[in-house]
């Protein structure tokens, strides 16, 4: 079962997806968040399998002065494909930094438009402890159609000194995928 309990025969065939594709997914343009994860965690970047959830989040964005808000897009910088991409791809691509269970349970509860990472996946790979595989994408993406972002390239908006921007997503041209490769843009 899909998002709004949609059965795999009823969105998709040989040649994609007729429904829930990212060919559906309309331009995105709303409020930018960037916490940074890494410096609240005391790190420039933080290590595979290391999670965080809203006891972390909340104190992001206290120490950012930044206030989350509903229909926000809410981006993480954790420092993992800044370093490790370069440093260590086979790393990069086999674990990550990021969302606990508890945590994107948090976020969704914010309603925001979108979440997003600048690591591959969103949540922590290995997962701590306790937590569900790729929870994550079930809680936004299935039970709360919040869209997900990955791999965004955040840290040169923290070296500005930037924290809240519009962020401008266009829309993917590909029909029938589920994922795609759209520049966003940052206006600030």
């Amino acid at each position: 079962m899909y998002y709004n309990c949609l059965d795999e025969k009823e969105i998709s065939v040989i040649t994609g997806l007729t429904k829930l594709g990212t060919h559906d997914v309309p331009p995105l343009v709303g409020r930018g968040v960037i916490l940074d994860m890494a410096a609240q965690a005391g790190v420039d970047v933080m290590e595979a399998g290391q999670s965080f959830g809203s006891a972390e989040i909340k104190a992001a964005a206290e120490a950012q002065g930044v206030e989350l808000r509903e229909g926000d897009i809410i981006l993480f910088y954790t420092g993992w494909t800044d370093v490790t991409f370069v440093e260590n791809p086979a790393l990069w691509g086999q674990a990550e930094p990021g969302l606990d269970n508890e945590g994107a349970e948090y976020l969704a509860s914010l309603n925001p438009m979108a979440v997003g990472a600048d690591t591959w996946g969103l949540e922590a790979v290995p997962p701590k402890e306790g937590d569900k595989v790729f929870y994550g994408h079930v809680t936004f993406l299935k039970k709360n159609g919040i869209y997900i972002l990955e791999t965004m390239n955040v840290g040169p908006l923290l070296d500005e000194g930037v924290n809240e921007f519009m962020f401008v997503l266009g829309q993917n041209r590909i029909q029938g995928a589920v994922q795609a490769m759209i520049n966003p843009v940052a206006l600030y």
